[in-house]
């Protein structure tokens, strides 16, 4: 049991997901390392459907992700992605 926002909670708190390392690599694909020290590939290609990432186009922008607080970001935060979904949309990754 634990105590959270002045709510008592059954079980044991679960950490949130974090990304912790992101590297950008060729055809708009990303290399992740989450909290749990799980590596994943992360295609953001298909981030291009929707109109607010089609800034991710310019290899410049896409290149140069920021990590704020576990999340990444782009363009000064003005485009960000949660971990939860960066995940759930990504691969393992063993290459070393």
């Amino acid at each position: 049991m634990y105590f959270a926002n002045g709510m008592v909670y059954g079980g044991t708190p679960e950490e949130m997901m974090k990304i912790i390392d992101v590297k950008p690599m060729e055809n708009m694909t990303m290399i992740l390392t989450f909290s749990s020290g799980e590596k994943r590939l992360y295609d953001a290609a298909v981030l291009l459907k929707y109109p607010i990432f089609e800034a991710l186009k310019d290899k410049e922008v896409f290149s140069h992700p920021v990590l704020d607080h576990g999340v990444i970001t782009w363009k000064n935060g003005e485009l960000d992605l949660s971990p939860e979904s960066m995940y759930e949309n990504s691969y393992p990754y063993w290459k070393q």
